[in-house]
């Protein structure tokens, strides 16, 4: 169950990320896009998938992970309650944001565990 520290240590560690804020909330971004937005005083992410995987990952903890209640869940962009699911759930939750976004010569660098 990770912190907000090691959640952004989590999000740093991804190839090329740039942290910057977004409204009041921090944003973690690749060549300038969103993958992720981080909610401090809420202890909640917001990480964008496709709409399918959205619906496959709520399936984990739904709880913990539910779509945004607007068009941006529709649109694949979906809440996660870090501090309840496990480190290595939200890292690959975490790649598989930043894969949406990235470029394609980044997306070789990143490493996939089996949870």
């Amino acid at each position: 169950m990770p912190s907000l520290l090691e959640f952004n240590a989590l999000a740093i560690s991804l190839p090329e990320v740039s942290v910057e804020p977004h409204f009041e909330k921090t944003s973690f971004r690749v060549k300038k896009k969103i993958f992720a937005t981080l909610n401090e005083n809420e202890n909640r992410a917001t990480l964008k998938f496709t709409p399918e995987e959205q619906e496959m990952f709520c399936k984990i903890n739904p709880e913990a992970i539910f779509p945004v209640l607007n068009k941006w869940g529709k649109m694949g962009w979906t809440h996660l309650k870090y501090e309840v699911l496990s480190e290595e759930i939200v890292s690959e939750l975490l790649k598989v944001a930043y894969l949406n976004i990235a470029p394609k010569n980044l997306k070789d660098k990143i490493n996939f565990e089996e949870f």
